[in-house]
């Protein structure tokens, strides 16, 4: 007696589907600098949404603070928050200088998130913190925007003091 087997294909998984989060931040309130904001955050949201297999996690942003400090930035710990717990999958940023302008906490968060197998895409820069060479590059281009920050600040007190 032969046994009557029926064939049920496998059904396709679907992949999942990539969670991004999107950093933004202004250093000032001044009207240009917040149109800066909103079109950094409107483009985001796009670009995200426009891809498929990308799952919009949100889009953190600060507005009018430094990013010389990490710890003045609500929206920012709370994206690292996000990232611990598992939520985000990749972060998307202009550029190194939006994500931070302190040597040492750019390379520590960069590092933390990749820890995390979390990789940030610095759009300017043309860097993802996953690939071999990024570290080199993090550290060059966020020398440069700490430098810039130095030398901003002293033109500050400089224009204040005449």
């Amino acid at each position: 007696m032969a046994a009557n087997v029926t064939y049920i294909p496998p059904k396709a998984a679907k992949p999942e589907a990539l969670r991004v989060a999107a950093y933004c931040r202004v250093s000032y309130d001044s009207s240009d600098q917040l149109h800066s904001y909103a079109t950094q955050i409107k483009a985001y949201t796009e670009q995200i949404g426009a891809h498929a297999d990308w799952e919009l996690v949100d889009v953190y942003a600060d507005e009018g603070l430094t990013g010389t400090r990490m710890d003045k930035r609500e929206d920012f710990q709370r994206l690292l928050a996000d990232c611990r717990k598992g939520k985000v999958d990749r972060v998307l940023c202009k550029s190194i200088s939006r994500f931070a302008r302190n040597t040492v906490d750019c390379l520590e968060t960069v590092r933390m998130l990749k820890a995390h197998g979390i990789g940030v895409i610095f759009e300017k820069e043309n860097i993802n913190t996953l690939t071999e060479s990024s570290e080199f590059l993090i550290t060059l281009f966020s020398g440069f925007a700490q430098a810039e920050s130095e030398s901003l600040s002293k033109n500050i007190i400089w224009g204040k003091e005449e």
